[in-house]
């Protein structure tokens, strides 16, 4: 039997949870332990976990839950927080040059814990099995379409923050508003450029464009093999990158962007790897947030703002929930063979990291 402890999401406005009611009902079903921790923040009300019969936790005790308890959340836990003694489930951001990750793995190394990284849960050919991509590429579509509306009616950066959403149709039905008063206005209706077109995260992102009508030029990994420069993404009016950092990936905007003759005025990027030395779009050093949604790079003339929120399926918590929970609910099922497997796969890549630090 396996104790699966669902946490409560520690960063603010974090709303999404990678477990729904029915799937903590399978868990039980199947003889598995399921404590779920209380949230105000969650999509998903505590009702609906307590109607399984599950235990129900105060926010916050998994850090005196039982030591076989494995801890699932889905970002990152506080950097300050005590050193990790239990086996967590969560996106740690700690294997890509991360600032924060070597501190993170600190924490597992002297507390004997360990991480199960939900980016490296893979099938045998390396293949993520769940994935937020397609939402991520959709919501950050979205948000960089918001950047280039706000640049229509003012010289000032904007918006000054962003909303979350009930659903897909709310967010459509608030981005034809915003593109009809900027069209009103006189601005010239943007066209968009997708790298890593052909992706989870990017086929959200193209999706996005095509429901609003917009021109959409798909790019992968034909059309950037060349290593650049690549002039064609200055002549777009926003950029969408939904390819990861890593060694391979090449600079997409250098810095010398800045002072080229351009469209571009808008990069949404998706990835969102700032503190990565492999980061492919060098002209900015931090994340953005739904409360500060961008970074001014230039005030040009044109000005080119990058917009880099790293949870960006949260402006649609509960579908992608939804989405993500029915993707990753087989895994848990198998939880009771942590050592092998997706697990056994995953823990490989924290031991190699582990090491290291």
């Amino acid at each position: 039997m396996v104790h699966l402890w669902v946490r409560a999401e520690q960063r603010p406005a974090e709303q999404r949870v990678g477990i729904m009611p029915d799937g903590v009902a399978a868990l039980l079903a199947a003889g598995h332990r399921v404590t779920v921790e209380q949230s105000d923040a969650r999509a998903v009300p505590i009702d609906g976990y307590r109607a399984t019969g599950c235990d129900i936790a105060p926010a916050g005790a998994w850090q005196t839950a039982p030591d076989d308890a494995i801890i699932f959340g889905l970002k990152e836990l506080d950097p300050d927080g005590p050193i990790l003694r239990h086996r967590h489930i969560m996106f740690g951001h700690a294997y890509k040059g991360q600032a924060d990750g070597p501190a993170l793995l600190r924490r597992f190394r002297d507390g004997g814990g360990a991480l199960y990284d939900l980016e490296y849960l893979t099938d045998p050919n390396g293949r993520r099995i769940a994935a937020f991509g397609y939402w991520a590429g959709f919501a950050g579509a979205a948000v960089g379409l918001k950047v280039w509306a706000a640049q229509q009616a003012s010289d000032q950066p904007g918006p000054d923050s962003i909303g979350v959403y009930a659903n897909r149709d709310a967010l459509v039905a608030d981005l034809q508003a915003d593109l009809a008063i900027a069209l009103k206005g006189g601005a010239t209706q943007p066209d968009m450029i997708v790298i890593g077109a052909l992706g989870r995260v990017g086929s959200g992102a193209v999706d996005l464009a095509t429901t609003l009508g917009l021109s959409v030029t798909k790019w992968d990994m034909a059309e950037t093999a060349q290593g650049g420069p690549f002039p064609e993404i200055l002549d777009h009016a926003i950029f969408v990158n939904c390819i990861l950092a890593n060694p391979n990936v090449p600079v997409f905007v250098p810095k010398s962007a800045l002072a080229a003759p351009r469209k571009l005025t808008v990069i949404a990027d998706v990835s969102c790897d700032p503190s990565s030395q492999y980061n492919p779009i060098p002209i900015y050093s931090e994340s953005s947030s739904f409360d500060a949604p961008l970074t001014r790079a230039t005030q040009g003339p044109p000005p080119l703002d990058v917009t880099a929120i790293d949870n960006l399926p949260s402006m649609l918590p509960l579908e992608s929930s939804q989405d993500y929970a029915a993707q990753l609910l087989p895994a848990l099922l198998d939880l009771d063979r942590i050592d092998a497997g997706v697990w056994g796969r995953a823990k490989t890549v924290f031991d190699t990291f582990v090491a290291q630090v």
